[in-house]
């Protein structure tokens, strides 16, 4: 049993980062990075664990057969004190993935876990242990330190073994961050690999490959192909091993820029061009491969929650996709629900008013005050209209709205979605739309995807661009560096949350501290 502590994990990822352990070349590779011949079960994909709160959480791994997969967990990394914890028979109908739910640990220290899978009629017969750490929430005022960023694999940037998979999965790793906040595109189901893509400096950019990714995903079987890829990045896959994370979807999930009800243009690359289908099955692919708790409230399945890390934080974890309308050039008079539908908009405002956190974070899939064209139509909420409030801005004017008059203070917005990393202010002193509070969003990413930006802001909430970090070209590939995460940090002394945006190194960009308002 090899010895499991957080530097441990950490050179797991920058030995994959240096290219010490992973191919040398751009090839077809085997859906199982660890596969062990003969009877013996083995796992395919490493571990996660994921929606850690103060008390428990949800672990995960994949076999590549019948298996019950075990655990056992323990704060002490030689696992001489393990807890054992039972978890399911994955069979195919899963896709040979399942979920361990751990409970009755203790608020804000950090646990080491290790999994594996056994034969399920002989337990002797078993795979190797793969390890874990995770890190609970607190339940007192302690420093809570958490990255956020989104849209991974994207416009023909996928898995790059010259870096270790996913360039920028070491200096994430590096920040030993109490969880990983992932704001949506998790996957992009609608983005065919090649093996290599030419770069602008006459160099070349190699991909892994696999068969699920030669083609749009419109099966199960390849919607689960787009998750079992991005775990063969060595660095990403050690990433997530030590960092639990909190997931969202958006978009790319399914296909770019969908919406409820839509069906797609008939042009060749989808023989299923019924969204609501394909959604299904994306949303399938998404709950077995990614550890997402089971804390959301919304009857329908709908993808939002609320987490809460001790008296400085609640993070409220939103779904803009699935309730969204169709996309037109989003200029309606009368709010129809068409961002967060009515039962969000009330379980969000109600969540917030009952929260006593010091500050609450939402995790928004959708920026607010950024122009996101389709077309000649409108993907995100804003238009370009400085104007009052129109379309889907009526829904978020609603939810701003109910913030000021039930007197919420120190809400921070965090997105992704738009392939750059920016801070904007928004203040009603100089909005079309005044009755709301000023407040403050970021947004990050891509993580390895391509880079574009910067978009247009929407004066209709006020919004000032205080930072922008983005490409001179679009689709700019992670071999040019425009890679973004952001970090918060919580004092817990002070209180004070202080957002850093970070580049494909880990470097500070831009850091914004904010005081609390304790009234």
């Amino acid at each position: 049993m090899t010895r499991l502590n957080r530097r441990s994990v950490l050179g797991l990822g920058a030995a994959a980062g240096a290219g010490l352990v992973v191919p040398t070349t751009a090839a077809a590779v085997p859906a199982a990075p660890a596969f062990v011949r003969g009877n013996r079960p083995s796992l395919t994909h490493g571990v996660q664990s994921g929606d850690v709160g103060a008390r428990g959480g949800v672990l995960w791994s994949r076999a590549d057969k019948t298996s019950r997969l075990v655990a056992e967990i323990s704060a002490d990394e030689s696992f001489r004190r393990a807890r054992p914890v039972n978890g399911p028979v994955v069979t195919a109908r899963s896709d040979f993935t399942g979920e361990l739910k751990v409970h009755g640990l203790e608020p804000g220290r950090d646990y080491f876990y290790r999994v594996r899978a056994v034969a399920p009629d002989d337990p002797r017969r078993g795979s190797a242990w793969e390890l874990g750490r995770l890190r609970t929430a607190p339940s007192t005022r302690q420093d809570i330190r958490f990255l956020w960023s989104g849209d991974i694999a994207g416009q023909g940037w996928g898995a790059n073994p010259d870096f270790g998979g996913f360039r920028i999965a070491p200096a994430m790793a590096a920040r030993e961050a109490d969880f990983f906040l992932s704001s949506g595109d998790n996957v992009y189901a609608d983005g065919p690999l090649t093996s290599t893509v030419p770069l602008p400096d006459g160099g070349v950019w190699n991909n892994i490959l696999t068969e699920e990714k030669h083609k749009v995903a419109e099966t199960l079987a390849e919607f689960r192909g787009q998750y079992a890829y991005n775990m063969l990045a060595d660095n990403w896959r050690a990433f997530l091993a030590q960092t639990p994370i909190v997931a969202q979807w958006d978009d790319h999930e399914v296909t770019n820029n969908w919406y409820p009800g839509e069906i797609l243009p008939d042009d060749g690359r989808y023989a299923e061009r019924r969204v609501d289908v394909l959604a299904a099955r994306a949303k399938q692919a998404f709950h077995e491969y990614i550890p997402v708790g089971t804390a959301s409230p919304d009857p329908d399945g709908r993808i939002y929650r609320k987490l809460s890390y001790g008296p400085l934080m609640d993070l409220f974890v939103l779904d803009m996709r699935t309730h969204k309308d169709t996309n037109t050039t989003n200029g309606e008079t009368s709010a129809d629900g068409g961002v967060l539908g009515e039962r969000q908009t009330r379980w969000l405002l109600r969540e917030l008013a009952a929260s006593r956190a010091t500050w609450k974070v939402i995790a928004a899939d959708l920026p607010i005050g950024l122009v996101v064209p389709d077309g000649t139509l409108q993907e995100g909420i804003s238009q370009g209209d400085a104007g009052a409030p129109l379309g889907r801005e009526l829904d978020i004017a609603k939810v701003l709205t109910g913030l000021k008059r039930l007197g919420i203070r120190n809400h921070v917005w965090l997105t992704a979605d738009v392939h750059y990393t920016a801070a904007h202010s928004y203040d009603p002193s100089r909005a079309a739309y005044q009755d709301f509070d000023p407040f403050w969003e970021f947004v990050s990413g891509p993580l390895n995807a391509g880079a574009f930006g910067p978009n247009k802001l929407d004066a209709t909430f006020g919004p000032a661009a205080e930072f922008v970090a983005a490409p001179p070209v679009a689709n700019a590939s992670p071999a040019d560096g425009f890679q973004f995460f952001g970090e918060v940090e919580i004092d817990g002394r002070t209180q004070q949350l202080t957002v850093t945006l970070r580049d494909i190194d880990g470097g500070a960009l831009f850091t914004k501290t904010l005081d609390p308002s304790l009234r």
